[in-house]
């Protein structure tokens, strides 16, 4: 299976899904458009979002995320964002993928903080999130006619006195 069609079977799956306003992908073309935008990223800042796979299996992808820029609230900011294939969910490959992605930023891009976007009622990753030590900083309002979202952060003076 090539990338677009994995991405498409993630992205496309309602229940993986259900926490993102715009619902799940519809066609094969949006995940080529999602994935020509990661590709944008990686050739403009070097670094962007992963494929996912296991040690075990890594030809199989389970998920993609990592850190790329977004808007936030008017500013720039370093975004973790990542989504997973309902076959990993509950083994620990957010929490790693978060790691991960801090090591990124604070260690190699030298970043002030990391900062994650969640819909006020997906508490699974609310708590994925607060367990790498992210805590509400803020909300965005980013879906018109809906809550605002919430905005999780972690500095890199926190993720140094947490050993992260």
């Amino acid at each position: 299976m090539d990338d677009v069609e994995r991405h498409f079977a993630i992205f496309g799956d309602p229940k993986v899904s259900a926490y993102v306003p715009s619902g799940p992908l519809v066609d094969k073309a949006d995940s080529r458009r999602m994935l020509r935008t990661i590709k944008d990223h990686w050739w403009k800042y070097r670094f962007g979002h992963w494929a996912v796979s296991t040690v075990e299996n890594p030809d199989h992808v389970i998920g993609f995320g990592g850190l790329a820029y977004r808007q936030i609230n008017r500013k720039e900011r370093l975004n973790l964002r990542f989504r997973l294939a309902r076959e990993a969910w509950g083994n620990g490959y957010g929490h790693q993928l978060g790691l991960a992605s801090f090591h990124l930023a604070f260690q190699q891009l030298d970043a002030d903080a990391v900062h994650a976007i969640v819909r006020p009622d997906n508490q699974r990753i609310i708590q994925a999130l607060e367990q790498l030590g992210m805590h509400q900083t803020e909300t965005v309002r980013d879906v018109p006619d809906a809550p605002p979202s919430l905005v999780y952060s972690i500095t890199a003076e926190a993720a140094r006195a947490a050993q992260l």
